[in-house]
């Protein structure tokens, strides 16, 4: 973008000293017009535009005290700014630096903030010790390794510390963080770091954001943590605390925006009212991948997120019920799966509002979907324009599935796996449904036909209902899967995006990717940011008769079809070879006939192939993949040859040369004596075996005074060996 003429023809002996052109498209073109200001700007904002490269001539402007260049397209940062010895505020985020930090930044000694966040610098932190004005360190999401430098304890002014996402790793002592007893916010998450406290150290600054994610903390519950009574943001997810969770926490502080103490080993139980004494709107809590155990706290107030899962909470969830009607409670993501929740689903949702995720699966929850749960769907805020993700698979829900959730036309995932559940597959899903990424209903009770509408679904990644009581034939219209009939990888991840609230008028926002367990290549396996990657039928277990279609095979990005344990008849269709991404291939315990496709040879990513118990005849093609399969793949298919099965096929033998079957003197076939031999050797080796160690062991079991015997001759066999190799090495050195 030009400069505009308004300010190309302004007149440059007028002094400008604030100047801001940033969120435009500017490219380099505005530098010669932008110096005729070089003794006069003070303040210069540029950033997200388009600047490539930043010219040396920069370094003339000595004038400036504040330069914003974030957002932009630089690659490198010209020594040159280390002129410019006025600047109190660099801000060069969100670049492309890279390289080393350099060495003329530490001239610029006024500096109260620098900000070198988002790039790819590498190589080791600056020295700090010359910026005793620093009041803000922003070196997150760079590539910076070896040790925190201890020179960042002499900032004695430092509000701000944040160098995370980085590779940085040794101690984080008391030595790096006693003098700053400005600092409000602490974030050295995700980086090799251990945090070495002394457990009675009182820290002399009192945080209002600690990120401390990833570090080694110890098995230990932080004893310093008790000394910060005010902090808004928590993040010690991943740190390795395997302690009680101490009772003080729970009372630190009533300003809590942001608890992460996911993926830990922590142990002890959340006072019942805790929460809602304690959070106010849109809220995270991530407590997920720990031992807390008892019941689940109420759940009256509203939160951005809530993660319980992977716990040991008890009880119900009738609490939920408990929410005062003209406070509606808003979640964007509600997950207590993999817990030991039981009882029925209260019937009370038509005043809970979700948009993200639901999740209760693994649990033992019982009894009849509600009818109102459908409105949880039924919401939309934030640019979400409702529930994306409902899994309430293995639990014990019986009954058919409720006509309300006709109202989720936004999911993308919808698992109700290993239920009771039980009726028709109903129409909806197909019509209603139209994002469905994943739709998994196995294991239940379902009955009917695969109906035609479930093609509708062009989205559809993952098809799973395998292990119920379908009949009928498999549609021909599965080929209008799009997304299956793409080769490549769709991209996809199911993502939801939840809102923070930092005060009456501001908010932040935060990304959770959603993971899924798949059954596949007959083991379970679990996906989130490669779940584009996963393209999977699975019509197992069921009483599907008829032919496989010749349509499937045009889902040429298919890796795994299951249709095992079926009624299916007919042959393997012939161009199953253009399914070029099967990974896994398990047409098993039908009644299939026909030879095997030769061009599924092909398949050059087939790692799971289970073709026994059907009717299929004629030669196994040749080719190393079919080969390398155990001949368990092939059995229970009686006009079946050739390898891996030991079936030879007509003209195989000729091949393989003549067998001889001489006689011996008593007219017995050679054969049968060489078997009587084998015998004799195998039986010969038993006994001896057993005499052998019997006539040892068990003399030495029985006879004490030989045991004490046996034993003491092993001990001077022993010193006798020590000594000689003792005596062998001191001869060996004296040479």
């Amino acid at each position: 973008m030009p400069i505009p003429p308004v300010l190309v023809n302004a007149n440059s002996s007028s002094p400008l000293s604030f100047l801001d052109l940033s969120w435009n498209h500017l490219n380099s073109s505005v530098f010669p017009w932008l110096f005729k200001y070089t003794n006069s700007l003070v303040f210069l904002n540029l950033g997200v535009n388009n600047l490539g490269s930043i010219p040396r001539a920069f370094g003339n402007m000595v004038a400036l005290v504040h330069l914003d260049l974030s957002g932009n397209n630089l690659e490198s940062i010209p020594r040159a700014f280390g002129k410019m010895v006025a600047l109190v505020h660099l801000d060069l985020s969100g670049n492309n630096l890279r390289g080393v930090m350099p060495r003329t930044l530490e001239n610029l000694h006024n500096l109260q903030v620098l900000d070198l966040s988002y790039n790819n610098i590498s190589g080791e932190v600056l020295d700090l010790s010359n910026f005793s004005f620093l009041r803000e360190l922003r070196l997150s999401h760079n590539r910076l390794n070896r040790s925190l430098t201890k020179s960042v304890g002499e900032l004695s002014m430092l509000q701000v510390l944040a160098v995370s996402s980085n590779s940085l790793e040794g101690d984080v002592t008391e030595a790096h963080l006693s003098n700053l007893s400005s600092l409000n916010q602490l974030d050295l998450s995700f980086n090799s770091l251990s945090l070495k406290f002394s457990s009675n150290w009182v820290p002399p600054f009192h945080l209002d954001i600690i990120r401390l994610s990833s570090c080694k903390l110890g098995s230990a519950f932080p004893q310093w943590l008790q000394t910060q009574k005010n902090f808004s943001e928590l993040e010690m997810s991943d740190v390795g605390i395997s302690d009680t969770i101490p009772n003080w926490f729970w009372n630190l502080s009533s300003n809590i925006k942001l608890l992460n103490l996911s993926h830990n080993h922590i142990k002890g139980t959340i006072p019942l009212h805790w929460f809602s004494s304690s959070f106010f709107d849109y809220h995270i809590t991530d407590l997920s991948y720990n031992n807390f155990t008892g019941p689940l706290p109420q759940l009256n107030s509203n939160w951005s997120l809530l993660n319980l899962s992977n716990n040991k909470f008890q009880g119900s969830i009738t609490s939920i019920c408990q929410t005062n009607r003209s406070s509606m409670s808003d979640y964007s993501h509600f997950d207590l799966s993999n817990n030991l929740l039981s009882g029925e689903l209260p019937n009370c949702w038509r005043n809970k509002l979700f948009f993200g995720k639901f999740s209760l699966a693994n649990n033992n929850f019982f009894g009849r979907i509600p009818d109102s749960f459908g409105s949880i769907c039924d919401f939309s805020i934030f640019g979400s324009s409702g529930l994306e993700s409902l899994d309430l698979h293995n639990n014990n829900f019986i009954g058919e599935l409720p006509k309300s959730l006709i109202n989720c036309s936004s999911l993308k995932l919808l698992d109700l796996g290993e239920n009771r559940l039980s009726g028709r597959i109903p129409t909806w899903i197909g019509t209603s449904l139209p994002q469905l990424i994943v739709r998994r209903l196995a294991s239940n009770l379902f009955i009917g036909h695969i109906l035609l509408q479930l093609c509708h679904l062009t989205s559809l990644q993952i098809l799973d209902l395998s292990h119920n009581d379908i009949r009928g034939t498999i549609p021909k219209c599965l080929n209008n899967f799009t997304v299956m009939a793409q080769m490549q990888s769709s991209k996809v991840s199911i993502s939801h995006v939840y809102p923070l609230r930092l005060s009456s008028h501001r908010y932040a926002f935060s990304t959770y990717l959603d993971n899924f367990l798949v059954a596949f290549k007959e083991k379970y396996l679990e996906y989130s940011k490669t779940l584009g990657l996963v393209k999977v039928i699975d019509l197992s277990s069921n009483k599907l008769q008829g032919e496989i279609p010749k349509e499937i095979t045009s889902l040429a990005g298919l890796i795994g079809l299951n249709l095992s344990r079926n009624l299916l008849i007919g042959i393997i269709p012939h161009n199953i070879g253009d399914m070029e991404r099967l990974e896994s291939l398990d047409l098993s315990k039908n009644h299939l006939s026909g030879i095997i496709p030769p061009n599924l040879v092909d398949l050059s990513f087939l790692s799971c192939l289970i073709l026994s118990n059907n009717s299929l005849s004629g030669r196994i093609p040749t080719g190393t993949q079919l080969q390398s399969f155990n001949a368990s793949a092939y059995i229970g298919n009686q006009d079946l040859c050739g390898l891996p099965l030991l079936k030879r096929c007509p003209g195989d033998q000729a091949a393989q040369g003549p067998r001889t079957s001489g006689i011996d003197g008593e007219g017995n076939n050679q054969e049968h004596a060489n078997s009587h031999e084998h015998l004799w050797f195998y039986t010969s080796i038993v006994l001896g075996f057993i005499v052998g160690f019997w006539g040892v062991c068990g003399s030495l079991l029985l006879k004490s005074s030989w045991r004490h015997a046996y034993f003491q001759y092993l001990e001077r066999i022993g010193d006798w060996l020590y000594v000689t190799i003792a005596i062998g090495m001191a001869k060996l050195l004296r040479k």
